[in-house]
């Protein structure tokens, strides 16, 4: 792990990742899915390319990277392992709250690549619908809450060093508050590995709190402030990210299926299946769909970067755009390469997997339609738990 104050230039830090995906990750990824274990090197190998502080203040150690400089890396990573892609995006997110609210010890370290965080928001109670917290927080005494949930689908879930935790407010009014729970906390129990239909290594599991004690000092921002915190700072990051995540995914289901359109012939033609035109038109349909969302993905980078008026609403449009176009590209590749897309070893499949799996992330397609609705009809986002 890094130790050095000082993050290294962009330069040196974008070589390190360049080594960090062509030695680590993309040589372990197809393990990581076929055993569903946590991509554990590559977390580590990021951590010691200064990866995990990328956003993080200089004045930390961090590189002080901005969001479009984020999704590149969480684009490339998802096109070589979705898992440790997810790892890493969910890491940002919840850093953003912890950026602006957390202890200074942690913040040092987050910078530094010495500390994994991820967010703990849904629960089963309220499955999807993640600012309707379920979760309680109640007076110990004076100094400690207690915090009881039932978490579901948490990423790095037992492999995380803290949790961005979601619960009902200690005492104010308002829809949740947030807190930054260690993960070694008594009281926490992660329930079963996870295996799942994509993102094999991302740890996704439940994990419940009965009676964890945390010191009232772990509250991030102040009670009841939850709701907004999650809407001004995590919610613009990890949907944005998940967008580069799709995009990366769909990039590399277009890749693969290009050199299977160039390499596979139709011998008795004297022709390579490029060569022929309904696969060509099917192929330059998949390509427009994964240009238009690069284009979107950009436009709202910009309209972030430059507190355009229709921002909030680009934020909201760009997972759902890029988490269907990777479905329905991941869909289209599995047609366009025949049988072989069916074997392991083509690497479609893996990726048609990684590639459903914004659509059920939340906010869900569904929900972040009906968002856009809302924003596009002038109503208010969220009418649960406000």
């Amino acid at each position: 792990m890094p130790t050095s104050t000082e993050a290294p230039p962009p330069s040196a830090l974008n070589a390190m990742f360049e080594t960090v995906l062509r030695e680590t990750v993309r040589p372990l990824a197809d393990e990581v899915d076929r055993t569903g274990r946590f991509p554990r090197e590559g977390v580590d190998a990021l951590a010691g390319a200064g990866l995990l502080g990328l956003l993080s203040s200089p004045e930390h150690g961090g590189a002080g990277a901005d969001l479009r400089e984020a999704a590149g890396v969480v684009e490339r990573l998802a096109g070589a392992c979705g898992s440790t892609a997810m790892v890493l995006l969910m890491h940002y997110a919840a850093v953003a709250v912890v950026d602006g609210h957390g202890p200074q010890a942690v913040r040092r370290d987050i910078a530094r690549g010495r500390h994994l965080s991820t967010l703990a928001f849904s629960e089963k109670g309220s499955r999807s619908h993640f600012w309707a917290s379920r979760g309680t927080a109640s007076p110990e005494d004076g100094e400690t809450v207690r915090l009881d949930a039932e978490k579901s689908w948490i990423t790095s879930a037992g492999e995380a060093d803290s949790y961005v935790w979601s619960s009902k407010p200690l005492a104010a009014d308002g829809a949740m508050s947030l807190w930054l729970v260690p993960a070694d906390s008594a009281g926490l129990e992660v329930r079963g590995d996870y295996d799942g239909f994509g993102l094999r290594g991302n740890a996704s599991s439940p994990v419940t709190a009965k009676g964890v004690s945390v010191p009232r000092t772990a509250l991030l921002g102040a009670d009841g402030s939850g709701l907004d915190a999650a809407l001004s700072l995590v919610l613009p990051r990890f949907l944005v990210l998940g967008a580069a995540f799709s995009l990366g995914v769909t990039e590399a289901l277009l890749d693969l299926a290009s050199a299977q359109l160039r390499g596979a012939r139709l011998e008795h033609l004297d022709q390579s299946l490029a060569e022929q035109p309904l696969p060509r038109q099917q192929y330059a349909r998949l390509r427009l769909r994964a240009d238009a969302v690069r284009a979107f993905l950009d436009d709202t980078l910009t309209a972030l970067a430059t507190g355009r008026a229709d921002a909030q609403l680009r934020v909201l449009q760009v997972k759902a755009l890029a988490g269907e176009s990777a479905a329905e590209v991941g869909d289209g590749v599995m047609r366009l390469c025949g049988g072989s897309a069916f074997r392991r070893e083509l690497g479609v499949e893996r990726r048609f997997r990684d590639a459903l799996a914004a659509r059920v992330m939340a906010p869900t397609t569904e929900a972040l339609y009906d968002f856009c609705g809302r924003a596009g009809l002038g109503l208010p986002l969220f009418e649960e738990g406000r």
